[in-house]
């Protein structure tokens, strides 16, 4: 902000990299929830390989708790007057 950045574009920055790191997360987490059911199944008494409506649901509840919590640093960051800032470091 203080070279010029108007706060939505500090919000939608800090948001974006956020929700980046969701995107990594899930990528890499489901494929790997995944490939890690099948071992487990053989080795547990009653264990499926895997089970969908699990996988959706932690990543529907990841997909709507995240930004939220991304929306909180990301606000604060937007609110720092510049000045204010540039004095501290």
């Amino acid at each position: 902000m203080a070279l010029g950045a108007q706060r939505s574009n500090v919000l939608a920055l800090v948001l974006r990299g956020a929700l980046w790191q969701i995107l990594i997360g899930l990528g890499l987490g489901i494929p790997a929830a995944l490939l890690a059911g099948h071992p487990m199944a053989s080795q547990l008494f009653g264990v499926g390989g895997y089970d969908t409506a699990a996988i959706v649901g932690a990543s529907l509840v990841l997909g709507l708790c995240a930004p939220a919590a991304g929306f909180l640093p990301a606000r604060r960051a937007a609110s720092i007057e510049p000045m204010r800032a540039l004095r501290a470091d």
